[in-house]
């Protein structure tokens, strides 16, 4: 009790916060932390870097498959598809807050419904993403009433890229080709407008790629555009299928292509393209690791 009435509930505070929220405004600090509910991949890795786990996420199975960092623990519950959560489910989780992106704007309404939504933009086309996640950081933890932890992670963040540049000083010599082979004869490549080669500018290092991208990576692009990146090291992200690897084994261009003929080749593991900063922390402590280690043949 307080001056004769009765003390507004976290549930109310926060629902009612919804309009501040919508309008760009923080929510005001709350007695304990929000239950968040993530939508959106991007945003429940936000929240894990604040050091808020949601209570509900989106397609986790296929999260920690694909994904792999930050790992979810096993009570966070799962909303099921991204793309069609279960709204009984969502309600039945209590969120005070749930964490969405322009991606899912057409079942907005529905979600205000249940709880306030702050959804935060991150692939924008034409506009590198690293500084959006970055600032997510810190938009996230000023809407949950916990700034320190946004000011935090930044730091921390920002901290690890500078060691990170610092390893990778010695290969700026020559730019990367950031590709995703997906069989035989094409490939995805990562532009500026990426999540990943946004970070490779952060960390110092130049982008081969040079020409447009679509919404973050240009695909399918025929192998033989690498031989218009004749200098560069080429690095694929993400396990090669098994089909490409046998492809590829045999194939007379692809042992041609200059950083391939010339053991300019690195292999990485699965990183999630459209996520937020912990991704690009996976990515670049990937690409150190595989410059340090040396050439690793793609096929």
């Amino acid at each position: 009790m307080t001056g004769g009435g009765i003390m507004p509930s976290r549930r109310a505070i926060l629902t009612a916060a919804g309009a501040f929220l919508a309008a760009g405004l923080p929510l005001r600090a709350a007695p304990s932390a929000p239950r968040l509910a993530a939508i959106d991949w991007a945003m429940l890795e936000t929240a894990t870097a604040i050091g808020h786990m949601p209570v509900a996420a989106a397609e986790l199975v296929r999260f920690r498959a694909d994904v792999i960092t930050p790992a979810i623990p096993p009570d966070v519950t799962d909303l099921g598809l991204r793309g069609a959560p279960n709204f009984e489910l969502l309600q039945l989780v209590r969120p005070d807050l749930i964490l969405s992106s322009p991606f899912y704007t057409h079942y907005e309404d529905r979600l205000r419904q249940v709880a306030p939504v702050l959804s935060l933009p991150f692939f924008v086309p034409g506009e590198p993403p690293l500084p959006k996640a970055l600032a997510a950081l810190t938009a996230l933890a000023d809407a949950i009433g916990d700034p320190a932890a946004g000011a935090r992670a930044r730091a921390e963040t920002e901290a690890t890229l500078d060691s990170l540049a610092a390893r990778l000083a010695p290969f700026r010599d020559r730019p990367v080709a950031l590709v995703n082979i997906g069989d035989g004869r094409h490939m995805r490549v990562f532009g500026f407008d990426s999540l990943f080669g946004s970070t490779l500018d952060r960390l110092g290092l130049r982008n081969a790629w040079a020409g447009d991208t679509a919404f973050s990576f240009l695909a399918p692009v025929p192998l033989e555009r690498l031989a218009d990146m004749p200098d560069a090291r080429l690095v694929n992200i993400g396990t090669l299928p098994p089909a490409a690897d046998r492809a590829l084994s045999r194939s007379i261009l692809w042992r041609a292509l200059p950083p391939v003929a010339q053991g300019r080749t690195h292999l990485l593991s699965d990183v999630n393209a459209f996520g937020a900063v912990p991704a690009a922390l996976r990515f670049a402590t990937l690409l150190a690791q595989a410059f340090e280690t040396g050439p690793k043949a793609i096929a």
